[in-house]
């Protein structure tokens, strides 16, 4: 049962003073807020009730559409008969019957499930599980952790220090010791309006090598990338890149790690893109989309060998001392199975494919408009970079996201690159509304 738009709150009802909002410049926002108080579909209500088109999924999660009755079913339900149980010793039905659920899409043999309640929390439990894994088969040296620049791993501190974000990662002191990163594949001169995954790049991941002959293969645990940069502005790996990084990977015997907290779930037209790159990794962590955004849940999905690795001791032994309150929570397992069934029953993944080449046409049909310097997509994802204004980095952009919201569209942006992830119900009428008001509000930006 929804409410009726008459008794959702109107600005003047508002204080926005108590709450200190998360990657938001404050001050700025609470002066001219943007607020959402209703969604349905592929659309947002503003508090001063217009229709705001999604462009974004809202942030990278609402897969199935907003407010889907399916899901909001399901965690009413669940809430009103078992609204919390541990899973320390202890265990309800629900996070066995999502582990089951997600075994059956996941690549092989990535076959178990460790729960947590975020893309950050999962990234953290991925790295924990290497460097304990490496631990248990007397390879306790292996200890560095290889991330890549400009990656984005979540806000914990294990995310932050292998993620590659700067403003993420300097007011926080030295993060964790020894680890090291690869350089991004973001290139201009060379792969500018690239449609799909650009042909020159592959050779950045050998830089792996040098990595592994500074530090030598026996100190080094994991690496991890995301195979799509998401939030630092829509990089698509190079052809042949993620291939040569698990060959690498393989030679040394260091674990490969997928963040695919934003890929996940149908975003490049498949289940994971492991899976349309072909390129399985040891880890994968997910969060997002396994819920539709409706409850936070994250999650791990792991190798057969690794998770048997652990299963060793004597039998009342806890195998790994990890793990949070609200592991595999109620409410979160009721959404991400009525998630997981709708993705299966509308067919989602497959939809996604089949729109993602007149999605590609789209957006570069805004090549050639006033500050466009690239135009990047993949599946269901666009990044567009903007010149910066001279010695105001980030204005622009910021400047494109106000206009489209005031026009009826929610964008993303990183400094002046904008990104669009729109829910994978929509239909060729909403690519072309979006494109539609992008493109006016790039004429009009200064």
């Amino acid at each position: 049962m929804t409410i009726p738009l008459e008794r959702l709150p109107t600005l003047p009802d508002l204080s926005l003073d108590a709450f200190w909002m998360p990657f938001t410049a404050n001050r700025q926002f609470k002066q001219a807020p943007r607020l959402l108080i209703a969604a349905a579909g592929m659309y947002y209500t503003s508090i001063d009730r217009r229709q705001i088109l999604d462009g974004t999924a809202g942030l990278w999660c609402v897969n199935a559409g907003h407010c889907r009755q399916e899901i909001a079913t399901a965690i009413a339900q669940q809430a009103a008969t078992l609204d919390f149980a541990p899973t320390f010793q202890m265990g309800h039905p629900g996070p066995f019957q999502v582990a089951e659920r997600l075994k059956a899409i996941t690549p092989e043999p990535l076959n178990h499930v460790f729960f947590a309640n975020s893309g950050s929390e999962a990234v953290d439990t991925a790295l924990k599980i290497a460097l304990a894994y490496h631990r248990l088969r007397g390879e306790g040296s292996r200890q560095r952790l290889i991330g890549r620049e400009r990656g984005y791993h979540g806000v914990g501190f294990g995310g932050i220090s292998v993620g590659g974000i700067a403003p993420n990662r300097k007011f926080f002191g030295s993060l964790l010791p020894g680890v090291d990163h690869l350089p991004h594949t973001h290139n201009l001169a060379h792969n500018a309006f690239s449609r799909g995954q650009p042909a020159w790049g592959a050779h950045l991941a050998d830089e792996l090598e040098r990595l592994v002959m500074l530090h030598d293969a026996s100190t080094i645990a994991a690496v991890i990338v995301e195979p799509v940069a998401g939030s630092t502005g829509v990089l698509i790996p190079p052809q042949g890149y993620l291939e040569r990084l698990r060959t690498i990977c393989d030679r040394h015997g260091i674990l490969l790690i997928f963040d695919e907290v934003i890929t996940g779930f149908g975003r490049l037209g498949t289940p994971f893109a492991s899976q349309y790159f072909g390129v399985t990794p040891d880890l994968i962590t997910v969060a997002k989309g396994l819920t539709n955004g409706a409850v936070p849940m994250g999650a791990v999905l792991v190798r057969d060998d690794i998770y048997n690795t652990f299963m060793q001791g004597a039998p009342g032994q806890i195998e790994f001392f990890h793990g949070y309150t609200y592991s595999g929570h109620p409410l979160a397992c009721a959404a991400a199975l009525a998630t997981l069934t709708l993705y299966e029953q509308e067919n989602l993944f497959a939809r996604a494919a089949a729109l993602a080449p007149y999605w590609q046409e789209a957006v570069h049909r805004l090549r050639g408009l006033p500050h466009v310097i690239d135009i990047r997509n993949l599946g269901l994802v666009a990044g567009i970079e903007l010149a910066p204004r001279d010695g105001q980095v980030g204005v622009r952009g910021y400047d494109a996201l106000c206009r489209c919201f005031d026009t009826g569209l929610l964008i993303r942006v990183t400094g002046d690159i904008i990104a669009l992830s729109p829910p994978l119900i929509l239909e060729r009428t909403h690519i072309d509304q979006m494109i539609d008001i992008l493109g006016r509000v790039l004429r009009e930006l200064s």
